[in-house]
């Protein structure tokens, strides 16, 4: 897929560059706030520990899957590709609108504030609380000035070339990464110097959900038999999201050399990598914080109580700084992604025909600046999380369509080259529909404020294609 006459896209990622872009990309801040409303909804350590487990288990499996489509199907676009030739044009679509409106875009913004709010521990300027611009109930924050211009700042870096966007991933992961392990060895300095641990594995397995609002718990409800279940699948929304992103790599895949073997393997690599460090993280604060102070933690920065309960106000310093840079890292990975799937949508006729356009440095320039505008705007509105919130349920669809899809393109085209085949096909893609269907279903039943919002997206992109496809 290329522009023609002009540029085309250079395969300048290798498999480490390729890992980079799969674990920068999914470790953004969830990982030091979320543990928090996990801990309120299933109590006990034990099943706070067993709600990351299975996040990671079930990304392992959805990337082991993915592995097959990719090798498959090495072309830029990824993801958006593999539901539009297993499902045809119209499933594409929904899924490149939906990316572009609110999944990728939304969480642009929203990383791009997590770094701004951060900011402001070293630069107060920066806070939420100063506002620049005010128009009776629209406010415009010094933080989300700053994050519009980490934006543009991280849009401008990848307009210039792949080489330079890799680099600015592959030093900001290697960082995160490195800090990660570092948080996750101050778990075995606080062995040795207390027994919070020891505490919290007393009452790890007793499982009760504490409902709430505004910090206040106001009723708690003990878990059991198919509560238990049903709490398990609604704790992990918080989880799951902050293990999406793995599937940005494929977006990448025109770029890659030899696809067909380094998209899968940095999928695996990535996802696995990535598991073991939340898992490690997790395992740190239950060695610091009793459960309690995990539920209570200011704003759920756990991680942040983590280290002040340590090391003091130093200790929110560093991390704040930790939290920087992987917010910086991880928007890097999400902005030089995403951009691939608007330009593989115009090359096949369904995005705006500029978008499908390489720039001077061979990369989807045009698809880049309205990728960082409207996420600016999503900045702007301040809507971005409800969105986000919103489409989880939607994203957790994507992901079954797709893995779904390799029985699908297994069975219609047989003999297509697969240089890589799903991990423990049939059963284990199969438990994982299974699993997302499962959770799913919980979603529709015990958050129903945002998952028919969030289904309602989807759908709408259905008269928007028939449109384009009449004016096209």
């Amino acid at each position: 897929m290329n522009g023609g006459s002009g540029p085309s896209l250079k395969r300048e990622l290798g498999l480490f560059d390729s890992t980079m872009i799969v674990a920068g990309s999914m470790i953004g801040s969830g990982i030091f706030i979320v543990s928090a409303d996990i801990a309120r909804t299933v109590g006990g350590a034990g099943w706070l520990l067993v709600v990351w487990l299975c996040t990671g288990l079930l990304t392992v499996l959805a990337a082991l899957s993915y592995g097959e489509l990719a090798g498959m199907i090495p072309e830029a676009g990824g993801q958006y590709v593999y539901l539009r030739e297993a499902y045809g044009p119209l499933a594409g679509f929904l899924y490149g609108w939906t990316l572009f409106l609110v999944i990728q875009t939304g969480t642009i913004a929203a990383v791009a504030v997590a770094f701004a709010k951060f900011t402001g521990v070293f630069l107060p300027w920066f806070s939420e609380r100063h506002i620049i611009v005010s128009a009776g109930r629209f406010h415009i924050s010094a933080a989300q000035i700053l994050a519009i211009a980490v934006i543009a700042l991280l849009t401008a870096l990848n307009l210039r070339g792949l080489k330079l966007g890799k680099y600015v991933q592959n030093i900001f992961t290697v960082a995160k990464i490195a800090s990660l392990c570092g948080l996750a060895l101050l778990a075995f300095y606080a062995l040795r110097h207390g027994s919070v641990l020891a505490d919290n594995c007393r009452g790890a397995w007793r499982a009760f959900w504490q409902h709430g609002t505004g910090g206040t718990t106001t009723a708690t409800e003990p878990l059991s038999g198919l509560k238990l279940w049903a709490a398990l699948g609604v704790a992990m929304v918080g989880s799951l999201f902050s293990a999406t992103a793995w599937e940005n790599i494929t977006y990448t895949a025109g770029e890659v050399r030899r696809p067909e073997r380094n998209v899968a393997l940095a999928l695996a690599l990535g996802t696995f990598l990535v598991t073991i460090l939340y898992l490690l993280a997790n395992v740190t604060y239950l060695a610091v914080l009793p459960m309690d102070a995990i539920r209570a933690a200011p704003q759920d920065r756990v991680a942040t109580a983590a280290l002040s309960a340590l090391f003091g106000p130093p200790g929110a310093v560093l991390m704040a700084a930790l939290i920087m840079v992987s917010t910086f890292g991880c928007n890097n990975g999400l902005i030089l992604s995403g951009a691939r799937v608007y330009y593989a949508m115009a090359k096949h006729g369904l995005f705006f025909d500029r978008i499908g356009s390489l720039n001077r440095n061979a990369v989807p320039g045009a698809a880049l600046v309205l990728q960082g505008v409207w996420a600016s705007l999503l900045c702007l509105s301040g809507a971005y999380g409800d969105l986000l919130d919103y489409v989880v349920f939607a994203t957790l669809l994507f992901y079954a369509m797709t893995v779904a899809g390799v029985f699908f393109l297994r069975h219609r085209r047989p003999q297509a080259p697969r240089p890589y085949r799903a991990w423990g096909y049939p059963v284990a893609p199969a438990l994982y529909i299974l699993a997302c269907a499962a959770i799913g279903l919980d979603l529709l039943i015990y958050k129903p404020a945002y998952t028919w919002p969030g289904l309602g997206i989807v759908l709408l992109g259905i008269p928007v294609y028939f449109l384009r496809r009449r004016a096209a």
